[in-house]
């Protein structure tokens, strides 16, 4: 074998991703890598919420087709785009380092958060963000945010938001922090699972692409991933349900914590267990079991109901 094939989305973020990927690999192997630039049904249906549009993978699901078809060896995403669920004949094998998970509030008027007036127009798609924002400042009015990271932020320069909400890591990837007058980092926001490290999905029994996977691994990264990944699993979240979950590890003691409630900001239940490096496993499924004793499920369900009820989301 003397090339492999990236299955990669054709935004600018995920190429960045995918480029990062490909000089890793030509540098540790004696391989040629080519990219297979694919556009995600995520990246085709700008006009509505993700959470509108049904089903899990909205941006995996033709990357995982191609490499099934025998059109790609390997596939690069972003991880906390990745559904639990991996399609027969693939393996999500190896989790990149993560790099700083924050979320970030972007404005050209105003400096933080607190200085939004009553009433201001926030962009995000994030269920997850809705709710933690709103439980923070519930006077806001929080408005859709679909189109990649260069489509946000000329909204916002236009003037359709007062602020927007984007992840950290992503503007920091392609250096357009420097040219947003107000940036600040939103400490309390918990993060969704996967965030800020890249997942690398392989076609099954090729020895040669999972060693050259493997060599992409961080354990650290790969451990609270999947803790997060087994959370998520376990109380049935979709893309239409305001979950956060974030998994740590410091000194080998592992934290995870969680948040789930109404896209409102209201209902908000959350929860946090610490175990051992050795025997943190299944401390996502240990998590999920109680706060399912604690009425999760039933909470997931309302909550999916008002995300889907027109008056909820002030949509653009």
């Amino acid at each position: 074998m003397n090339e492999i094939i990236i299955a990669t989305r054709a935004s600018n973020l995920a190429l960045w991703q995918a480029y990062f990927i490909k000089a890793h690999i030509e540098k540790n192997f004696n391989i040629k890598v080519v990219l297979n630039e694919i556009t995600s049904t995520g990246d085709k249906v700008l006009d509505r919420p993700l959470a509108l549009i049904g089903g899990k993978g909205h941006f995996t699901k033709e990357l995982e087709d191609a490499m099934l078809e025998g059109k790609a060896h390997m596939a690069v995403h972003s991880l906390k785009d990745v559904p639990t669920y991996i399609p027969d004949g693939l393996s999500l094998v190896a989790i990149t380092q993560r790099q700083d998970q924050s979320d970030v509030l972007l404005s050209h008027k105003y400096a933080s958060l607190d200085e939004l007036p009553h009433g201001a127009i926030v962009g995000t798609t994030s269920l997850r963000r809705r709710m933690q924002l709103l439980s923070k400042r519930p006077d806001l009015k929080v408005k859709d945010l679909r189109g990649n990271v260069n489509t946000r932020l000329r909204k916002l320069k236009d003037g359709e938001y007062d602020a927007i909400i984007l992840a950290y890591i992503g503007l920091h990837r392609l250096d357009l922090l420097k040219d947003i007058p107000f940036v600040e980092k939103l400490d309390f926001m918990l993060p969704p699972m996967g965030q800020a490290a890249l997942g690398i999905e392989i076609i099954n029994d090729n020895e040669q692409v999972h060693e050259i996977a493997m060599s992409l691994n961080d354990e650290y990264s790969f451990l609270c991933s999947k803790i997060e990944r087994d959370f998520v699993s376990a109380i049935g979240a979709g893309c239409s349900a305001p979950v956060a979950v974030n998994a740590t590890m410091y000194e080998d003691v592992v934290t995870i914590k969680a948040m789930i409630g109404y896209p409102n900001g209201t209902n908000i239940m959350e929860q946090t267990l610490h175990g051992s490096n050795e025997d943190s496993e299944d401390l996502g499924l240990e998590l999920a079991n109680l706060m399912i004793e604690d009425g999760a499920l039933e909470l997931l369900k309302n909550a999916e109901e008002l995300a889907f009820k027109e008056e909820m989301p002030h949509r653009l």
